[in-house]
């Protein structure tokens, strides 16, 4: 599953770091992998779509925990696969953009 956006509140912040190292530990494969837990996006541009936005959290000062943008599966090295990608303290019109 895919969230574009996941919002921590209170004691819920406690979590971010746990989150992270689970996140971490996800195989991005391809989709018909039975040991994929994410497979690629649909499209290059669409691979962009998400690169660019990251970067664009970043650039407006989020922190970047987790970075899937670079990414390498093997055998799919020209794949659209971003890996799992953990941007924290984003700003509100970021969330709404993204």
């Amino acid at each position: 599953m895919a969230l574009s956006t996941a919002v921590f509140v209170g004691e819920a912040k406690n979590w971010i770091p746990e989150l992270v190292e689970r996140a971490r530990k996800l195989k991005v494969n391809a989709g018909d992998q039975p040991d994929a837990d994410l497979g690629p996006l649909i499209s290059p541009q669409a691979k962009k779509r998400v690169c660019d936005l990251v970067q664009t959290g970043v650039d407006e000062g989020a922190s970047l925990l987790l970075d899937g943008r670079n990414i390498k599966v093997p055998g799919y090295e020209k794949g659209n696969f971003v890996g799992p990608t953990i941007i924290h303290k984003v700003k509100v019109n970021f969330i709404l953009f993204f």
